[in-house]
């Protein structure tokens, strides 16, 4: 009796995780809506001529990590989908979680946007600004329900900030950056942590069962597609925490990769693998309730891996939070029943900023004619196979980024001063200045070790006092070759295309950390703590103040 207690017991613990499910023509299951049986008929109704869109972005996911581009992670759905779909293999994003976001949601660069420096902090007073027009907005104007699930990472501060009024009928997930899996706490410095986990506008308390939340974030997916009639069409954005540090994953996603030594790329290895499991359940959930047919899947990752926290770009160079190729060329690829060129690879060139309006056309909507976008429609691009309307990508300007020591106007020939940190595409050409982030290239044997190693790193010693790089990334993809000294004619025409970029530009947004943001003063939560009222009382008191200095300017008057 015993023994036949244990296994019941663990049968219903693996029914629990995000393993493939046997959906076949089964009711219930894992993820279910309640009162939704699944194998239920879809409503009757017109079926619309609206795609149903499903945009999944992942965190942090190098480049290489990925089966066909020759990970040891194994990643099927992945790799089934993209072959199936059309693989995006000159694909670029931003270098850090809220600019990508940023850029996706408004369709504009960073400098467009004012957050062309870094990141929003838990702490700060910031927010993607309220005057963008965002893409789940434009969505709904032409009548799709919009539902987000995962990392937002565009700022809370103050409630309008807040993804729901921001476009989203729905929203669970996560405010910040980064937090734990299971608790869903995060601490940004001692002292000065809480708890990060929303079901639209409040603390989602009911959901804290400690269940991980790749696993979680799923269900909740599956819940909205079986709550919803497939004949309208829907806009459903994914953005899963994983994997993005703290490496954590459920204890049997460790089965295939024991054999990997270095603990941290071990656990990024499960923690892929569970991922790739969830897409899978996501994708059987589409095609269950009927929207498959009428859908356009995208995946893409944020940004470039970070390989002290196990991820990998190789062969690129660089990593996370820099501008060389490893930090910003994505794993990315288009799966739908609608594409023309299916199973092909697109090479032409492709930025986060084109979702924004091909989106858009997509969804038969308009876009304004006083909306200044950075992006391009690319559909068919993409579908069948034409050449890019995108020539040039203009990666960022930072103006704060700690300035190049060497860095000078006379160093960019008068046009431009190379001390700032900034990077540009033009054709085959990109072009960085200043200081561009951590340079090696990090091959798979720097995950042979128990522990962090970088002898197995490539550097190359520049020149002291270098801060211009030039390279044609056509013929050099792994930026090995700066060629800025052989043609100094095109290192002048993208120093001018980047002064061009740079008119442009909005007064960056970086205020200082609020005190006020603290958890513990918000029931340990974090969340929305400035208050409309507060404003309007300290206009108030001004006024107040004002009437009473002119009143008293009248009375010295009078005497």
């Amino acid at each position: 009796r015993m023994v036949a207690a244990v296994l019941a017991g663990l049968s219903l613990l693996s029914l629990l995780t995000c393993g493939y499910l046997a959906w076949g023509s089964r009711r219930g299951g894992a993820g279910g809506a309640p009162g939704s049986p699944l194998g239920e008929e879809p409503a009757a109704g017109t079926p619309s001529s609206q795609p149903h869109i499903i945009f999944i972005l992942a965190d942090d996911q190098g480049f290489r990590d990925v089966g066909y581009h020759g990970s040891e992670i194994r990643t099927p759905t992945l790799d089934k989908l993209a072959a199936e779909g059309v693989k995006l293999e000159n694909y670029y994003v931003q270098p850090m979680c809220t600019p990508s976001r940023s850029q996706l949601i408004t369709g504009k660069y960073q400098i467009h946007t004012g957050l062309q420096h870094s990141i929003i902090r838990p702490t700060q007073p910031n927010c993607l600004p309220l005057d963008n027009v965002t893409l789940p907005q434009k969505l709904k104007e032409v009548g799709y329900s919009t539902h987000m699930v995962g990392k937002w990472h565009l700022g809370f501060y103050r409630r309008e900030c807040m993804p729901t009024q921001r476009g989203f009928d729905s929203f669970f997930g996560s405010l910040l950056g980064s937090g734990d899996y299971y608790t869903h706490f995060k601490c940004d410095s001692p002292g000065i942590c809480g708890y990060d986990l929303y079901e639209n506008d409040n603390a989602a308390w009911d959901h804290d069962n400690g269940i991980y939340s790749t696993q979680m974030y799923t269900q909740k997916v599956q819940q909205i597609l079986a709550s919803h009639n497939p004949r309208k069409p829907i806009f459903l954005y994914i953005a899963y925490q994983a994997v993005h540090s703290p490496l954590q994953a459920p204890g049997r996603y460790f089965e295939h990769y024991r054999s990997i030594n270095n603990i941290n790329r071990r656990r990024y290895a499960a923690m892929l693998a569970c991922l790739d499991e969830a897409i899978n359940n996501v994708t059987l959930a589409l095609r269950k309730y009927g929207y498959y047919e009428n859908s356009i899947i995208i995946y893409s990752s944020d940004n470039g891996g970070q390989p002290m926290a196990g991820g990998s770009n190789w062969p690129l160079r660089g990593s996370k939070g820099t501008y060389w190729e490893g930090g910003i060329r994505a794993v990315g690829f288009v799966h739908s029943p609608l594409l023309k060129n299916k199973g092909s690879v697109c090479k032409e060139l492709v930025h986060i900023t084109d979702w924004f309006p091909t989106l858009i056309t997509l969804a038969e909507g308009q876009i304004d004619e006083d909306i200044q976008l950075d992006g391009y429609d690319v559909w068919e691009t993409i579908s069948e196979g034409r050449r890019s309307p995108r020539v040039d990508i203009l990666h960022n300007i930072d103006p704060i980024y700690t300035k190049a020591k060497n860095g000078s106007w006379a160093a960019g020939y008068g046009i431009w001063n190379t001390a700032i940190q900034s990077a540009i595409r033009v054709n085959h050409w990109k072009l960085l200045t200043g200081n561009p982030g951590y340079s090696d290239w990090v091959p798979p044997q720097a995950f042979s070790n128990a522990g962090p190693n970088r002898w197995h790193n490539e550097r190359v010693s520049w020149s002291a006092g270098k801060t211009v790089w030039l390279f044609n990334i056509t013929a050099d993809p792994y930026e090995r070759v700066d060629l800025s000294s052989r043609h100094p004619d095109v290192v002048k025409q993208l120093l001018r295309r980047l002064s061009q970029f740079n008119k442009t530009a909005v007064p960056v947004r970086y205020p200082p950390k609020d005190p006020r943001s603290n958890p513990k003063l918000n029931g340990g939560v974090w969340g929305p703590w400035f208050k409309e009222d507060e404003k309007k009382k300290k206009k108030s008191d001004k006024g107040k103040g004002g009437n009473k200095q002119k009143k008293n300017k009248n009375k010295k008057k009078a005497n």
